[in-house]
């Protein structure tokens, strides 16, 4: 039960990192930047060390939870380039290199974004978020199992990073060409996920190897999101000397978090 109690804490973060990701208005190049960065940290700091930590299991001389990082980040991109994702990028680092614009032109509000024809991967990424908040749920409720102190401190850094959760889902939903409405029904479903997930551990537990095997394809799905699409936006329509300080930002604060409850 006070696993429950502590994932409703998560619950109000996620909501909280939504809603300020609404109000980013003009500045949403720096708040894209900062995504980035908070989903740079996730990935090296959290998830990656994490997986491995649960997948150990060399598969030729690699662990096996490496080879699912991989294998995350190949599937997205497979994905995208089969269906021509990418078709304007090059012309836009091109066209913010000479000041120079197309006439088909490209619009920066939230609803444009990387690509606002392709709304189903923004429905898959934040899903894909909705999943990973579900294991950190679950990962609360299951430390709680091992002792009140693992509890407190796994749940420290959920909780904190769960307003990075709310933050992207809504920020990557959007960016994808989705409308508000959808966006705040897929917020609302990651704000409830970590309850669910530790509702879950009252009823069984995920074998320890298949966790880490999640984590790290998750891990690499979330490294091709904030490489390949969320910076090159961030970075389209504005110079990106503070949009960088922002990513770098990013990455620091979910250090000093992870450290923290560490």
């Amino acid at each position: 039960m006070t696993a429950i109690l502590v994932a409703a804490g998560a619950f109000l973060m996620t909501l909280i990192g939504g809603y300020v990701a609404q109000r980013t208005g003009d500045r949403r190049h720096l708040v894209l930047g900062f995504a980035a960065g908070l989903m740079l940290g996730v990935v090296a700091f959290d998830l990656l060390p994490e997986a491995v930590r649960q997948a150990p299991e060399e598969l030729h001389g690699v662990p096996q939870a490496l080879l699912m990082f991989a294998a995350g980040f190949l599937a997205i991109h497979i994905v995208e380039r089969a269906v021509a994702i990418h078709r304007g990028h090059e012309g836009e680092y091109a066209e913010h290199t000479h000041g120079h614009r197309h006439a088909h032109g490209h619009g920066h509000g939230m609803a444009s974004g990387a690509d606002s024809g392709a709304p189903g991967i923004g429905l898959t990424a934040a899903l894909a978020l909705v999943g990973h908040s579900v294991m950190d749920g679950f990962a609360i409720g299951a430390a709680f199992q091992a002792g009140t102190t693992v509890g407190t401190v796994v749940a420290i850094a959920v909780v904190a990073h769960d307003f990075a959760d709310g933050f992207n889902t809504y920020t990557i939903t959007r960016l994808y060409g989705n409308d508000r409405r959808r966006a705040l029904t897929l917020l609302a479903a990651d704000a409830l996920a970590p309850v669910t997930g530790a509702a879950i551990t009252l009823l069984f537990t995920i074998p320890e190897r298949l966790l880490g095997l999640y984590l790290g394809f998750f891990a690499g799905f979330l490294l091709y999101l904030a490489t390949s699409d969320i910076l090159p936006e961030a970075h389209s329509p504005h110079p990106s000397r503070t949009t960088l300080l922002c990513t770098l930002v990013g990455v620091a604060f979910m250090w000093l978090v992870i450290g923290l409850a560490g």
